[in-house]
């Protein structure tokens, strides 16, 4: 399987810029041999401004940015991207969008039989899983389907939190509702992405990457930590 995948928590760390805390796992995944990149802004509302956020970053680091709602046609300017970036907001929205447009097959077909690289950060980290069942988000939009692009056999569940023991709120915390998530039969593994890590998939690799642990939940089992650098690719077998 050709694939290479960075699947990044969050695009702003505490104390820095847009992309700031990955910029140098962002050149090492895109390299030289990248020149363009097809930004996709579907998961907020204002594409321009989005955009505009994207390629200012993004041309510090060497590379040239088009959007995809630019585009007259935005499925051949999947079919002709160097590399494609997916930024976050709301999940549910960016879905929805991606599948009214006719991109969930383009860009899964360019991402796992052309190997061209896919970066995702939040929403964009969600929507390359199995489905977007894990996500924080509220579903300000209906997509017709709950199955996201499927690059790899798991959710994630990006910026996730730990349970605070001197919190006096009495909800749900996020390690509660992914357990929720696990009561129901026939549902993956989940990772829990802590503010500062991110996902690095090269074929039938993955490893994890950033300043943070991440936290892996499977229905019926213990959840386990695993350290920046622990090699996760066990995941990516289909039996889980």
């Amino acid at each position: 399987m050709k694939r290479r995948l960075l699947l990044v928590s969050n695009s702003t760390l505490h104390g820095g810029g847009y992309l700031e805390h990955c910029q140098q796992q962002i050149r090492d995944f895109f390299g030289r041999q990248v020149k363009r990149i097809l930004f996709v802004p579907y998961a907020l509302h204002d594409r321009d401004a989005y955009t505009k956020t994207a390629r200012d970053k993004l041309k510090t680091l060497g590379y040239e940015v088009d959007s995809v709602h630019e585009a007259a046609d935005p499925v051949e300017a999947v079919r002709k991207a160097e590399g494609i970036f997916i930024g976050g907001g709301n999940t549910f929205r960016l879905l929805k969008t991606l599948c009214d447009k006719c991109l969930v097959t383009e860009i899964q077909k360019r991402v796992l039989q052309d190997g061209v690289p896919y970066m995702g950060s939040s929403a964009g980290s969600n929507v390359a899983t199995i489905s977007i069942n894990t996500t924080n988000d509220m579903p300000i939009v209906f997509p017709p389907t709950f199955s996201a692009i499927g690059l790899v056999p798991f959710n994630i569940n990006p910026h996730y939190l730990d349970t605070d023991p001197n919190s006096r709120h009495m909800g749900e915390t996020r390690e509660q509702r992914i357990v929720q998530y696990h009561e129901e039969p026939d549902t993956p593994c989940v990772l829990g992405l802590r503010e500062g890590s991110m996902l690095l998939v090269e074929g039938n690799k993955a490893t994890l990457l950033g300043s943070t642990k991440a936290r892996l939940f499977q229905r019926g089992k213990k959840t386990a930590e695993y350290e920046p650098g622990s090699d996760l690719s066990f995941l990516l077998t289909e039996a889980q």
